[in-house]
């Protein structure tokens, strides 16, 4: 498997890792208290952390629908949790050039699921060179990455992550099969479960996405037990009233008693569970 260090920090090495935050940056300071929070708490269980949020959330339900502070005043917020909180950070870009500006201040690009089949804003995000985190599409098999992995990969960039977020499954509901997780590591770069959006309830709520945050646990224990090499989870100080995904989001006192959890069953699964990676995982 690929592996690659962002800021020291091994991602996909021998440690389960994280990527938390915020869905959207709604302030500076919830940014900075859940990326301390949640540095801090990685720090003692030994998992590197990434931190994530989002400067526009591009998709949402509702005309009205808090979107972010925008491209300029997002990427400030994003540098100065880079900078004084000593973490690496993650963001979503929705075009080529979101994707070079983007580049100049996060550590990792990613292609929002919607996104990821389109070819010239997943050649941009490789182009930048910096790691690009590819989410795997609701409506994609995890087979189908290959040909996503193989865009990154012609622009000579493999710092390749991917992340399972659910599929859609009739309307309004994801699910997740968990072979999706060996079967995109066998395509040879880590891979990371996206333990709430898989929650999510896509609109819902009507005008907005709903969630059953109850099956986060589950379902990220599972993944790990599967394989995942990394886990993502939005996090809020108070998910009821976020102002994005809040159905769906883990609470600061959650996010760190479930992780805590995942690094042993991190540990277990990596001794006693079988991981395939035959390239025969690699299609149906």
């Amino acid at each position: 498997m690929s592996t690659f260090e962002v800021l020291g920090n091994p991602v996909g090495k021998d440690r389960l890792f994280l990527i938390g935050g915020p869905c959207v940056l709604e302030s500076e300071a919830l940014a900075l208290k859940v990326a301390t929070f949640l540095k801090r708490t990685c720090d003692e269980l030994g998992v590197p952390y990434i931190f994530k949020s989002s400067y526009d959330k591009a998709n949402r339900t509702a005309i009205d629908s808090f979107r972010g502070p925008g491209l300029e005043r997002g990427l400030a917020m994003l540098e100065r949790v880079r900078r004084e909180v000593g973490v690496p950070v993650l963001t979503d870009v929705h075009s080529r050039r979101e994707a070079k500006e983007a580049a100049r201040v996060v550590d990792i690009i990613q292609i929002p699921a919607f996104l990821v089949r389109q070819t010239d804003l997943v050649l941009a995000a490789g182009e930048t060179g910096k790691p690009v985190n590819l989410k795997k599409a609701q409506f994609l098999a995890p087979w189908d990455m290959a040909n996503v992995v193989k865009k990154v990969e012609s622009t000579g960039n493999r710092k390749i992550l991917l992340t399972e977020r659910g599929t859609a499954f009739g309307y309004n509901n994801l699910v997740v099969d968990m072979r999706s997780i060996p079967v995109m590591a066998a395509l040879g770069y880590p891979v990371v479960f996206d333990a709430t959006h898989s929650v999510q309830l896509p609109g819902g709520l009507g005008r907005s996405s709903g969630g059953q945050r109850d099956f986060v646990r589950p379902l990220a224990c599972a993944a790990v037990a599967a394989g995942a090499d990394g886990v993502f989870f939005e996090v809020h100080e108070d998910p009821d009233r976020a102002l994005c995904d809040g159905p769906n989001s883990l609470s600061l006192p959650d996010a760190g008693e479930l992780l805590a959890v995942l690094v042993e069953l991190y540990r277990t699964a990596r001794r006693r569970c079988v991981r395939g990676e035959s390239a025969a995982f690699a299609d149906p």
